[in-house]
């Protein structure tokens, strides 16, 4: 589904989030193994899951077609620094309900965008019948834990020693919604 796009400035950065456009897709590739490699809140290491620019594309091009999908990007001076994904299902038993996951390059962390590409797709949810939005987060990702949750959304769950982290570690991976009647 395409989304109008929307205009930020923040601490004096702006930036743009807006839809996005298989044109964006080689873009997109770079920036998702940057973004992997970059913290260990991310469920991949960098390189692991690669997904090339014509895999972009056919991702881009579905989302784009889909009612209950949703493909953002952040950009900022012409150059993508972070994105969201939602996707929602076909099962009848799931109409309702969508996934997401988001990345933002380090650079930028502190200027609101991942907060604002979620409010954009909250958004966007709640006015495309979508009455749930489900998310999992790393038990140690505690700046984001509290984002979702002053979003509305609340830990519904967890998965026990779901993470090995680098450090050896095993971590837990909370399941976390926000259901709007």
């Amino acid at each position: 589904m395409i989304m109008n796009q929307q205009d930020f400035n923040v601490k004096e950065l702006n930036y743009t989030i807006r839809s996005a456009r298989k044109s964006d897709a080689k873009d997109l590739s770079e920036l998702r193994l940057q973004i992997d490699g970059e913290t260990e809140n991310m469920n991949r290491e960098r390189g692991e899951a690669f997904i090339d620019e014509e895999g972009f594309e056919k991702i881009i091009e579905a989302d784009t077609n889909h009612p209950r999908n949703l493909f953002l990007v952040a950009e900022v001076d012409g150059k993508l620094v972070g994105y969201f994904r939602c996707v929602g299902s076909d099962l009848k038993r799931f109409l309702h309900k969508a996934e997401f996951g988001l990345g933002v390059r380090k650079e930028f962390w502190g200027y609101g965008i991942g907060k604002n590409l979620m409010k954009e797709s909250i958004s966007w949810a709640d006015t495309n019948s979508i009455k749930k939005i489900v998310l999992d987060v790393i038990e140690t990702n505690h700046t984001a834990i509290e984002l979702y949750k002053r979003l509305g959304f609340e830990i519904e769950g967890f998965m026990k020693n779901d993470k090995i982290l680098s450090d050896g570690k095993y971590y837990h991976t909370y399941i976390m919604g926000r259901f709007k009647d």
